[in-house]
């Protein structure tokens, strides 16, 4: 996730994020717990006094305040517990989620801050695209389940126009826009590209088709290197970017969008199976060149959202083994049960997205 111009730090702020939720949690153990367990430790361990989700278990203070830190708060982890409200019919959560974005993320009543300090103070004027989607989308699918809940489409609706209105570069919303200096970069994330949520905005009538399809078609086209997908996708030149290090939760990410599409994924799905059998797991991080890991570690995030993947794939026997896999990292730490914790800390995304697979699988596949 990188940038030139002032923003660039906050690509690289973020990338180091999905890279310590990747870390954290390496070392294996022989406990497992229900569902219930995986978000009860989010409730009462990673929730600050004011209801806004820690990024980590334990304090610690920001070194740049373009990094999140400590006991901060992203928008990002907001949405993801969002989507588990939604999964787990969760009305009363749904409802505490939403007064939390209206009540602290919200900035000047038009868009989202990507990152809160402890006590829900907004110290950045930026948003996060793929974040703001997938809030949108959670409010957009909230109305539909739970009736009598308008306030919640609104919401979406306004936060949408904000983002068609400012961020977007040649037809295309971009990663960011900084609402101080009024600058947005010409790059658009792959994993970004939440087909779902922008279904949803066609629906109601704040996309056209033409627009929806070119989203459509920058997964359904974009190129590989026979395995894994680009970074991102530069909405000028139209060019798409690859990383030397394939991140597997940015990979994964881009796989769940573009299985919306009719782009087959054999590859990616393939490479997944043949390395789990090879090895007995998935690394977090693979290098490009030579398929070959350049981490020794196994992350909880990832194996969320590789079941997910295999199940939107229909490969049931494969999410089992990735689940199996990803329980023995659940429980280790005796003080926090049902929580994805080692070296007595944890990142919010290695618990959300565990819980977001457990709920996939529960249900017996992605989106059924």
């Amino acid at each position: 996730m990188e940038w030139r111009s002032g923003r660039k730090v906050l690509w690289i702020g973020l990338s180091i994020l999905l890279s310590a939720a990747l870390g954290i949690g390496g070392c294996l153990i022989q406990a497992k717990g229900d569902i219930s367990s995986t978000k009860r430790f989010i409730t009462m361990n990673m929730t600050n006094p004011n209801g806004t989700l820690a990024t980590y278990l334990q304090e610690a203070p920001s070194i740049h305040p373009e990094l999140a830190a400590g006991r901060e708060a992203l928008s990002e982890s907001l949405g993801f517990w969002m989507q588990a409200a939604l999964e787990s019919r969760d009305l009363v959560a749904f409802e505490k989620s939403y007064d939390i974005l209206t009540r602290y993320f919200i900035v000047d009543d038009h868009y989202i801050a990507w990152k809160l300090n402890p006590e829900g103070g907004a110290d950045v004027s930026t948003n996060a695209l793929g974040d703001d989607l997938r809030i949108i989308g959670a409010l957009l699918e909230g109305a539909r389940i739970w009736k009598g809940h308008s306030e919640w489409k609104t919401t979406a609706m306004d936060l949408a126009e904000t983002l068609l209105s400012q961020s977007q570069n040649n037809g295309y919303l971009v990663d960011f826009y900084d609402f101080s200096s009024q600058e947005l970069p010409d790059t658009l994330s792959l994993a970004y590209v939440d087909l779902p949520a922008l279904k949803g905005l066609l629906q109601e009538g704040l996309l056209d088709m033409e627009t929806y399809n070119r989203y459509y078609a920058s997964l359904q086209e974009m190129p590989d290197d026979g395995v894994f997908y680009p970074k991102s996708f530069n909405v000028l030149t139209g060019e798409y970017t690859y990383d030397v290090n394939a991140n597997l939760i940015d990979q994964l990410l881009v796989a769940l969008h573009t299985g919306e599409t009719e782009r087959g994924q054999e590859p990616l799905l393939t490479f997944l199976k043949q390395e789990f059998k090879r090895t007995g797991k998935v690394a977090g991080q693979y290098r490009r060149a030579d398929r070959t890991a350049v981490v020794n570690y196994e992350s909880s995030s990832v194996y969320g959202l590789a079941i997910m993947f295999a199940l939107q794939r229909d490969d049931r026997p494969f999410a089992a083994k990735l689940y199996k896999r990803m329980q023995t990292f659940k429980g280790k730490d005796a003080r926090y049960p049902g929580g994805y914790v080692f070296g007595k800390n944890t990142h919010i995304f290695d618990n959300l997205l565990p819980l977001l697979g457990e709920y996939a699988f529960d249900r017996g596949g992605h989106g059924k």
